[in-house]
C-alpha cells in the first residue's frame, strides 16, 4: 500500500478533474518524559528493507472509541479501527485519491444521470465468522447504511445521498438505485464508512456496535477484533486468510503484522512518553510543540494531510446575538488566525487558505475572506449598537451582553488552547468567550443546544466534494444548527440557501459542475460570515524505528495493513 511518507507540511497536489476520479472524489507506563517545544524536522520514510512477518504493535490514540458502526466511524479512534478491519468495494489512493478495484473486480458500471450503479463482487472472499461475501450481502449492506434503521438508532451513512434501493442482478452482480443523482456513492463505498459487515453483525443495534460488543463485529478486512478491554484496549489479530487486498497493490495476501493493540490514555504524557520510553511503538495526536523533542530522541515523525474542510469555528447565526452579519464579521476580524498557528503549532498546520484544504476536491482560495483588524472589530461592534461597556470592560446592549460560548472539540489538536487565545483575542474588543466544560460525551450533547453552544469548533475530512454536505447540511452533522436548535426559533432565522446549494452539489453528476457548485457552497458560507477557518489540519504520528510500512488512507486514518516490525524497539 502506499506508504506515507514525512512531511514539513508541503501541501498536497490538487486533485485530477477526470471525469471518474471527480466522481470518485487507564493504563499506565513507567516514568513519564517532560517535553519541550522545538522546531519539527524530517526524519526519513518508514520505508526500509524486506517486510517481516510477526509481532504485535501497540499503539496510542487520545481517546476510545465509541461505535463501530460503518456509518459512524467519523470519530477517529473509531475511523482508525475500522479502517484496518474492514475491506471495502473500491480502494482510493491515498496521495492521488485514484479509486481502484478492491472487493469489487472492476470501477462499477454508472448511469449518465449518476442514479445507478453496478457492481460485479469478486469471489472467494470471507468475512471472520466464516459466512461468504455475496452480492446479497453487499446489498443488506447498502441498505441499511443508505437508509438507516430508526428502530435500532442505526443512522443513515452521511456520505450517501438520495439512496433508493438495491437490486441483485445475479450470483456476482448487485445494482444501486437512487432517487435523484447521487455522484458521490462510487467513492463513498471506498471509505471506511462503508466497509462491509457479515449477516449476523448487520442484525446487531447500536448497543452492539458499541464498547463491550467488539467481539461480534464480523468484518471481512486484514485484521479481525479478538479482544477488548473497555475504555483501555482493543485488540485485533491478522486473518491467516485474507487473500483478497486491492489487485493493484505490491502486497497482497496476509498482513505482516500478527496484530494491533489499540491503546487509550486521556493523559497525553502517558501515551507520548510510553512511545518514547520503548514500551510502545506509535502513537496519533503527537502535540505540535513536542514534535522536534520526538525526532531528537531518535522517532519517526509523520504529518498526513487530510483533505477536507479545514479546522475553524462555525458560528450559529440562528441564535440571537450571532443574527447579525455585522456581529459575525467583526468577530472575524477580531481573530487574529496567523497569531494561533505561530503561537500554538508549527508548519505541518498551514494557515488556512480556504474553507477546504488545498488538497481537497472543491478547494477554492478564499484567501482575502479573513483579515485580522481589531480596529475594524471594534468600529463593526459599534455599528451593531454595542456600544456600552460593564464594569469588566465587555460589550453590552439593552441590558445584555455579549457573550458567547464555544465547544472545546477533543479530537482535534490544541482546542482548548486555541480557545484560549481566542478568547483573549475576543477580549480586547469587548466580547466574553466562554469555554464549555466537559468530556466528549458532554462535548456531543451540549453542541446540539443553541443555547448552551454557538460558536463550534470542528474539522471535517473526506477526500470527496460530498465532505461538504457532511459537515453543513442540516440532515447530516449540521454543524450550524440550521436544522434544529431551540424550540422557539421561528422559521426566519434559518437560511434555507445552505440546503438548497448542498443539495445541488450532492446531485450534479458532471465534474466540473461539481467544482462549480462546491464553490457556491463556499463562498455563500464566507460572504455570510458564517465560517472561520485556522489552518489545515493533519493527524501527526510517532513511530519507533523498528516500525515499517506505515501508510493511511486518504484523510489520515491509519492502515496497518502493509506495516512490519524489524530491529530494535
Amino acid at each position: 500500500m502506499t506508504d506515507l511518507r514525512p512531511t514539513a507540511s508541503a501541501p498536497a497536489a490538487g486533485p485530477s478533474l477526470d471525469r471518474r476520479s471527480m466522481l470518485g472524489l487507564g493504563m499506565g507506563f513507567g516514568t513519564l518524559i517532560t517535553l519541550s517545544a522545538c522546531t519539527p524536522r524530517d526524519t526519513g520514510s518508514l520505508e526500509s528493507g524486506e517486510p517481516v512477518r510477526g509481532g504485535v504493535l501497540t499503539y496510542f490514540e487520545p481517546q476510545t472509541w465509541t461505535l463501530l458502526y460503518p456509518p459512524s466511524v467519523g470519530f477517529y479512534p473509531n475511523g482508525g479501527i475500522m479502517n484496518n478491519i474492514s475491506a471495502r468495494l473500491l480502494w482510493q489512493d491515498p496521495e492521488t485519491l485514484e479509486l481502484h478495484p478492491w472487493l469489487a473486480t472492476e470501477r462499477p458500471e454508472i448511469s449518465a444521470d449518476a442514479t445507478t450503479y453496478t457492481f460485479t463482487i469478486r469471489d472467494g472472499v470471507t468475512y471472520s465468522d466464516g459466512s461468504p461475501l455475496t452480492p446479497a450481502n453487499v446489498a443488506r449492506n447498502f441498505d441499511l447504511f443508505g437508509r438507516g434503521d430508526e428502530a435500532r438508532t442505526l443512522p443513515v451513512s452521511e456520505q450517501i445521498s438520495n439512496y433508493e434501493r438495491s437490486e441483485v442482478l445475479d450470483d456476482r452482480r448487485v445494482r444501486f438505485h437512487f432517487s435523484a443523482p447521487s455522484p458521490g456513492f462510487e467513492q463513498a463505498t471506498s471509505t471506511m464508512n462503508a466497509g462491509l459487515l457479515a449477516d449476523s453483525t448487520l442484525e446487531l443495534d447500536a448497543a452492539g456496535f458499541g464498547p463491550g460488543g467488539a467481539t461480534k463485529i464480523h468484518t471481512c478486512g486484514p485484521f479481525h477484533i479478538t479482544d477488548e478491554a473497555i475504555g483501555t484496549k482493543l485488540s485485533v489479530r491478522a486473518r491467516e486468510d485474507y487473500d483478497w487486498a486491492p489487485p493493484h497493490l505490491e502486497h497482497q495476501g496476509r498482513a505482516h503484522l500478527d496484530g494491533i493493540d489499540f491503546l487509550t490514555n486521556n493523559e497525553y504524557s502517558v501515551r507520548i512518553g510510553a512511545v518514547l520510553s520503548g514500551q510502545a511503538d506509535g502513537v496519533r495526536d503527537v502535540q505540535a510543540p513536542d514534535e522536534s523533542r520526538v525526532t531528537e530522541q531518535g522517532l519517526r515523525l509523520y504529518a498526513k494531510a487530510t483533505n477536507g474542510i479545514n479546522n475553524g469555528i462555525n458560528f450559529r447565526f440562528r441564535h440571537d446575538l450571532l443574527a447579525d452579519i455585522t456581529v459575525r464579521r467583526a468577530l472575524i476580524a477580531a481573530i487574529d488566525r496567523q497569531e494561533i498557528v505561530d503561537k500554538l503549532f508549527t508548519p505541518n498546520y498551514p494557515l488556512a487558505t480556504g474553507l477546504l484544504a488545498k488538497g481537497a476536491m472543491g478547494y477554492t482560495d478564499q484567501s482575502g475572506s479573513w483579515v485580522h483588524d481589531p480596529d475594524r472589530a471594534e468600529a463593526l461592534l459599534d455599528e451593531a449598537g454595542w456600544t456600552e461597556r460593564n464594569d469588566s470592560g465587555y460589550r453590552v446592549k439593552d441590558g445584555q451582553v455579549l457573550a458567547l460560548t464555544v465547544n472545546i472539540a477533543l479530537p482535534q489538536p490544541r482546542s482548548n488552547e486555541v480557545q484560549t487565545l481566542i478568547q483573549q483575542q475576543l477580549r480586547r474588543v469587548g466580547v466574553r468567550l466562554s469555554i464549555n466544560p466537559g468530556d466528549q460525551s458532554k462535548q456531543t450533547l451540549d453542541a446540539l443546544d443553541l443555547d448552551t453552544v454557538q460558536i463550534y469548533h470542528s474539522m471535517v475530512a473526506r477526500a470527496d466534494f460530498d465532505n461538504l454536505r457532511s459537515n453543513y447540511s442540516s440532515v447530516n452533522r449540521d454543524v450550524f444548527l440550521n436544522g434544529a436548535g431551540r424550540s422557539d426559533a421561528d422559521d426566519d432565522s434559518i437560511d434555507p440557501k445552505i440546503d438548497e446549494l448542498l443539495d445541488a452539489l450532492a446531485a450534479e453528476p458532471d465534474a466540473q459542475k461539481r467544482q462549480t457548485a462546491a464553490e457556491a457552497v463556499q463562498n455563500h458560507l464566507v460572504e455570510h460570515a458564517y465560517v472561520l477557518p485556522f489552518f489545515e489540519e493533519p493527524q501527526v504520528f510517532a513511530f519507533r524505528r523498528r516500525v515499517h510500512g506505515f501508510a493511511t488512507e486518504p484523510v489520515g486514518r491509519p492502515d496497518f495493513y502493509s506495516t512490519w516490525l524489524a530491529g530494535e524497539k
